[in-house]
Formats: structure tokens, C-alpha cells, sequence
């Protein structure tokens, strides 16, 4: 029997953290109403420290107000449960002692019988440690995950929670800012989209993007031409890097429509980056993940500074829409994801069935249950889909030539 059931948010947003907070409170309100349920604050940092929330019948009555709203109202962090040292040195767990431990003994401490994980692969994969230690230790708890990322990047599932959201808002956020292509003569553009290892979200948004140019109509002969607002280059972890192949096509469209337009992954070309830092003796500063901490190396500054010189730019606008993206409130094709899968994580939950909810793509992309030792992050966009290749023919860019693949 399930009497109380935890839920938390962790990692970066994404645009359906609220709702899905909001959609697995209503659910279970509906189905099994007796059901206690709590929300420990900031990710696994709230749950190793004992700080939480409790759903109040306010809360239940109002919960589809969350649906409404970016973010996530119960806050989230980096925080790894198998990463004592950082765990130690942040002031989470004691020297010593095993944070799965404290974990898992706060959970019964606290009367939980099910704990919801809503988060990207660095979330699941510390549910699926902690779902590990559970059941070899038999404390008898279900973990259940949703599948929470920007960078829609996580095996075996076709599409995360938020990914189609956070590229349509760049898409918009890149209207406005590729607007300043006229503001004065020779003018570069690089609109940096998050993705740290996967191009999937800056393909997407281009392509959301490209879509709503060809939708418009244009009047060239007072300067409103489609060609200046357009897409001119994407970059991608997941393409080899060659800028200086690129040069004489870039240079055309420069010499031609006065302005160069690149959607720019935050991962491509990361380890060129890193290399030079290293060569010049610079620290490279990471997370407690191991990852690269991009903000500090700034993909967009260095590719500005590469293509400025190279274009004959006068003017260099780089412009991140990372925040804008991920922090925005749910677009109707992630409520109805949403929707779906918190119905089947209370199901599944209800059921004693841990593991993350998903459309499984090893199996005919079935919205299931999948075992924790299934789930892996760093999978990669598939550059060789038609949608992707047509767009970049559409934008006058050759075809991709696969990069080797990166750590970082």
C-alpha cells in the first residue's frame, strides 16, 4: 500500500517542471486521494537535508494553476548522490558516511513509500544509484523518473519533457534578435542554444525558426528580405568543425544581404576550445557532474571572435537563449506529454513499478516503464534525419559531416 509519495525536481529547468508538478498532484488527487504527498525542496539536496513542502488540500484544489508557470516552484540543484566529496565540501553529508545512505534513510524517516524524480539524465541516473541501493538494501520504496531535458538527449526516450517547448521560445527569442541584422553594415549574429553534448535543441529551434520565415510574407524592395532574416549556419557537437570551409559561402551571403545569422550550439566545438585554454595554461572549470562549466568558456565569445575576422564582420552580436528557453511555461504539445506520462508514473507507482516513464524507441516507441539500468544520457542528435538535412539544404549549408564524438 502506498501511503506517502515524495516528488522532486533536479538538474537545469526545463519548460514542464511546474506542470508536471501540478500533473502528478492531480492525479493522484484523483485516483487514490488518501495518498500524503510532500515535495522536498531543491532537488536531492532537499531530500539528503530533511527540507520539504507538504501538499496541502490548498494546494491539491489549485494544482492546475502550475501548468501555468515556468520553473519549478519547489526549486532544483546539482547535487549527486554517489559524489561524496562535493556532498562534504558543500555541507550536505557528514565525512565518512555514504550519502545513499542518508538518503534513503530520510525517505523512511520521513514515511515515503514512493519518491517521483523529475530531471535530465544526471537526475535519473542518481535515482536509478538510489533505486539500487533501495532494493539491495531492502528498505521496499518505488522510485518513479519523468524525463526532464532541454537537450531531449537521454536513452532510450524519443522525446524528453520540455525539449519541444524550449525550441519553439528560442525560435521566438531569435525573431527579435536576428531583427538587429540591419542595424548597422557587415553585421554577425551567433544566437548560442543550450545543448552540451546533443544538437538536437539548436536543430530544432533553427528549424522552428526557418519554418516561420517561410510563413511570412517579405517586401525585399524596402529592405525586408527573408534572406537577411533567415538561418545562415548551424553548428553542432555532433558535425565536424571546419570554419574555415564554411568562409567563402558565409562571405557571399555577408557581401550579399549584409549580415550572417548562425544558430550555435553551446557543445560545438568545445574540445578546440578547451585545447587552447589548455595550451595557454588556463583552468578548465567543471561541475559536480565532472562536466565542463560552458558559461566559463563561452562558446558564442569564441566563434564571434573566429568568424568576425573571417567575414569582415564590423559589428559581433552574440545572444544566449538558454534562460529565456528553459525557464518558460509549457507549450501545448509538452502538456499533453506531460499529461500522459505523470497518468502513468501514478499508475506505475500505485503498481509498485519503479523506473522512468517514456516513449521507449527500442520498443516501437511505446509510452512504458523503463528499467532504470536502461536510461543513459549523452545520446546524440541523429544528423542524418531527412527534416535536418532538408533544412540545411534549405539554408544553403552542405551536408554534415560527422564529428567524433566528445566528453565533456
Amino acid at each position: 500500500m502506498v501511503h506517502k509519495v515524495a516528488l522532486l525536481t533536479a538538474g537545469g529547468f526545463a519548460p514542464c517542471l511546474s506542470s508536471a508538478i501540478g500533473g502528478l498532484i492531480q492525479r493522484y488527487t484523483e485516483v487514490a486521494p488518501e495518498v500524503e504527498i510532500i515535495a522536498y525542496r531543491y532537488g536531492y539536496q532537499g531530500l539528503l537535508t530533511g527540507d520539504y513542502l507538504e501538499v496541502t488540500p490548498e494546494v491539491r484544489a489549485k494544482a492546475h494553476l502550475l501548468h501555468n508557470y515556468g520553473g519549478s516552484p519547489i526549486g532544483n540543484s546539482r547535487v549527486k548522490l554517489t559524489n561524496a566529496k562535493d556532498l562534504v565540501k558543500r555541507g550536505l553529508v557528514a565525512e565518512g558516511v555514504d550519502p545513499l545512505k542518508v538518503a534513503a534513510d530520510r525517505l523512511v524517516a520521513d514515511g515515503v513509500d514512493v519518491l517521483h524524480t523529475i530531471g535530465g539524465d544526471d537526475t535519473n541516473t542518481t535515482a536509478a544509484d538510489l533505486a539500487a541501493y533501495l532494493a539491495s538494501n531492502d528498505y521496499g520504496l518505488t522510485v518513479v523518473g519523468l524525463p526532464k531535458t532541454i537537450d531531449n538527449d537521454v536513452y532510450p526516450i524519443k522525446q524528453s519533457l520540455g525539449a519541444d517547448t524550449a525550441a519553439e521560445m528560442g525560435a521566438r527569442f531569435a525573431k527579435n534578435v536576428l531583427a538587429e541584422h540591419n542595424a548597422g553594415t557587415r553585421i554577425l549574429i551567433i544566437h548560442e542554444v543550450m545543448g552540451r553534448n546533443c544538437g538536437w535543441l539548436t536543430a530544432a529551434t533553427a528549424a522552428k525558426y526557418h519554418a516561420w520565415i517561410k510563413e511570412q510574407d517579405w517586401l525585399p524592395e524596402i529592405g525586408l528580405d527573408a534572406k537577411a532574416w533567415d538561418v545562415h549556419a548551424i553548428l553542432l557537437p555532433e558535425v565536424a568543425l571546419d570554419i574555415e570551409a564554411a568562409t567563402d559561402r558565409l562571405l557571399g551571403v555577408m557581401d550579399e544581404v549584409g549580415c550572417v545569422n548562425i544558430f550555435l550550439s553551446e557543445g560545438a566545438g568545445v574540445a578546440d576550445i578547451v585545447a587552447e585554454m589548455e595550451r595557454n595554461g588556463e583552468e578548465v572549470a567543471r561541475d559536480a557532474f565532472g562536466h565542463i562549466r560552458l558559461e566559463r568558456i563561452n562558446p558564442g565569445a569564441w566563434f564571434a571572435t573566429k568568424y568576425a575576422e573571417m567575414l569582415k564582420a564590423e559589428k559581433v552580436l552574440v545572444q544566449k537563449s538558454g534562460y529565456y528557453s528553459r525557464s518558460a511555461a509549457a507549450n501545448q504539445f509538452d502538456l499533453d506529454l506531460i499529461r500522459s506520462m505523470t497518468d502513468l508514473a501514478v499508475t506505475s507507482a500505485l503498481a509498485g513499478q519503479p523506473g522512468v516513464v517514456g516513449h521507449d524507441e527500442d520498443n516501437d516507441d511505446a509510452l512504458s516503464v523503463i528499467a532504470f539500468d536502461r536510461i543513459k544520457g549523452g545520446k546524440p542528435f541523429d544528423i542524418t534525419q531527412p527534416w535536418f538535412l532538408q533544412l540545411l539544404s534549405e539554408i544553403g549549408q552542405a551536408e554534415p559531416v560527422a564529428a567524433a564524438p566528445v566528453e565533456h
